[in-house]
């Protein structure tokens, strides 16, 4: 399956994911990534690479909320 790289940007509450390259193996989707990080404003925007049979695959992915996992002392 290939790796998707995706700009991020969020204005209030909603998402913009833009779509910028499809890679099959994982070290040139990571080297494109961290290029394309070089030159962006971490405070407006991400790169995120992200694995997925396609890319409808891979924006559910992206825009899935995670439960958090358990947290130190949680059970006491």
């Amino acid at each position: 399956m290939p790796y998707y790289i995706y700009r991020i940007t969020q204005v209030g509450p909603i998402r913009r994911l833009e779509p910028l390259g499809r890679h099959d193996k994982f070290l040139s989707a990571s080297a494109a990534a961290k290029a394309l990080r070089k030159g962006i404003d971490p405070e407006k925007e991400r790169i995120q690479v992200i694995f997925g049979a396609n890319e409808l695959q891979a924006e559910d992915a992206i825009n899935t909320v995670r439960t958090p996992g358990p947290t130190l002392g949680a059970d006491l």
